[in-house]
């Protein structure tokens, strides 16, 4: 068999040497941290502030009423949890492929890869209509209140275009972040903050449109998102975009395979805090046991976004490295990520535990949610911990290309280990929320100490090389040649 193209070009001169001094050590140190920083802080702001216009939407929602507050956490956790979690998964592909693309100079194939996931992500939206659409009924069967469900389906379905919104924007997201071009994402990301707080005050304090209003502005602001990354890369980025063209619709079994396993990863890991939130409406108080943990995940999210956007940096050296064929350099950017990401993380930690009486009051007023979100506080600052080694784990795997594997691992762990633990404490034990997100914990743990024992015993070689053959499955010469040819 023919050595791969990447691997010919081989090269470990531009590789790190073995660490073996402490002046080496901080040679790296230094070297890595101002590379990940570099894409982790823009990264990490854009995808704050696009959290952020879910916060705001839910902080409106809870000065509306405690229902409204509950019914817009059910949505966002459970209907647009399955939604966003399909299609976010599904254009991880694009992180992996492009930054091995241009880690191992192919740029001409990058534009096609962010076409293929267009096509597939706008497929799987139509496919989602129904979960939007009979929402109300699909709740109540899970034995969701009566009133809660009303409320959910009728959100549901006003924020169907801003579902297909997320088709768009989330793959140039990845396509631009594999180039390191992460700044446009940022500053596009205040200026919709801006826009959908603007929209939400107008809409809910002026003309009082209730959860219409709320509604209507996710989708201008995630429409605005969306229109404003497509135009830069049609208009100013011209590195890897040659044009619309018919080969996106070549090898596109390659490339959805590659997907479902980034999506299967991702949801399985996502889909636990929905099983969590439909357990938590099934407790004896649900609206207070509802909105409590929502407000908790709020704050949890506020941290994951931080923590996501040095996951997506890592990724993206992790995937470029390899595609450069510097497999030293993929692991200590690892390790250094690593090591800062979990000093932020007991950071975090820190400050949740010294606000526990008063962080949420800034979604609600009610005495009774307040208090019960206080008592969740621990929990949520050890989580905070464990979110962000699993988050950078994660990156790690997104840049390697293990979605597949790890979909398996997710299973095992919060499915079959996690989920029971979870329902035992909470309904049994009689530990309500404490319970259910115990079981989370236990899951996420179990999950952290396999994905370390794997990439301790990784052969960072072999996955040069895989990275290069999958670059060679999924192009060709024909494709090279024909990648200028637009529509033609």
């Amino acid at each position: 068999m023919e050595t791969p193209l990447v691997i010919k070009s081989f090269t470990s001169e531009n590789d790190y040497v073995a660490v073996k001094s402490l002046k080496e050590l901080k040679h790296v140190l230094w070297s890595e941290t101002l590379k990940i920083w570099k894409i982790a802080i823009p990264v990490a702001l854009s995808l704050l502030f696009q959290f952020l216009n879910n916060s705001s939407t839910s902080i409106y929602a809870g000065h509306l009423g405690d229902i409204e507050l509950s019914s817009f956490s059910i949505y966002q956790n459970v209907i647009g949890s399955i939604v966003f979690a399909l299609l976010y998964g599904m254009s991880n592909a694009v992180t992996t492929l492009c930054g091995q693309a241009y880690g191992a100079r192919q740029f001409q194939n990058a534009g096609i890869y962010l076409q293929r996931s267009w096509i597939l992500l706008l497929t799987t939206c139509i496919l989602l209509l129904p979960l939007n659409i009979f929402a109300t009924p699909i709740l109540k069967l899970l034995g969701q209140e009566k009133e809660i469900a009303d409320l959910v389906g009728k959100y549901a379905i006003l924020v169907i275009p801003n579902m297909f919104s997320y088709a768009i924007n989330l793959p140039v997201m990845k396509y631009l972040q594999s180039q390191s071009k992460v700044n446009v994402i940022m500053y596009i990301g205040i200026v919709t903050f801006l826009t959908q707080n603007g929209l939400l005050y107008t809409f809910i304090n002026v003309f009082d449109w209730g959860i219409i209003g709320l509604a209507m502005a996710s989708n201008i602001s995630g429409w605005v998102f969306s229109g404003a990354l497509v135009i830069y890369i049609i208009v100013w980025c011209k590195e890897g975009w040659n044009g619309f063209s018919w080969m996106a619709f070549r090898e596109l079994w390659e490339f959805v395979k590659l997907s479902i396993g980034s999506c299967v990863m991702i949801c399985l890991e996502q889909w636990y805090s929905a099983c969590i939130m439909l357990l938590a409406g099934h407790l004896d108080n649900p609206v207070i046991d509802v909105g409590s943990y929502s407000i908790c995940l709020n704050f949890q999210g506020w941290h994951t976004m931080l923590v996501l956007g040095i996951s997506i940096a890592v990724s993206v050296r992790v995937s470029t490295t390899l595609g450069m064929s510097h497999p030293r350099e993929a692991k200590y950017s690892f390790l250094v990520t690593m090591f800062e990401s979990l000093l932020l993380g007991i950071i975090f930690m820190i400050v949740i535990f010294l606000s526990k009486d008063k962080f949420a009051s800034i979604f609600t007023k009610s005495e009774d949610m307040i208090h019960a979100a206080s008592e969740l506080a621990y929990l949520l600052g050890i989580s905070m911990i464990l979110n962000t080694i699993s988050q950078i784990i994660s990156g790690v795997v997104i840049g390697c290309g293990w979605q597949v594997m790890v979909g398996y691992i997710n299973l095992a762990c919060y499915y079959i280990v996690g989920l029971p633990i979870g329902i035992f404490l909470g309904f049994h034990q009689h530990l309500g929320v404490k319970g259910l997100w115990g079981g989370t914990m236990c899951g996420i743990t179990l999950q952290i100490l396999v994905l370390i024992v794997i990439i301790y015993r990784t052969n960072w070689i072999n996955e040069v090389e895989q990275a290069a053959n999958r670059m060679q499955i999924l192009s060709s010469n024909k494709e090279q040649s024909l990648n200028g040819s637009g529509w033609n």
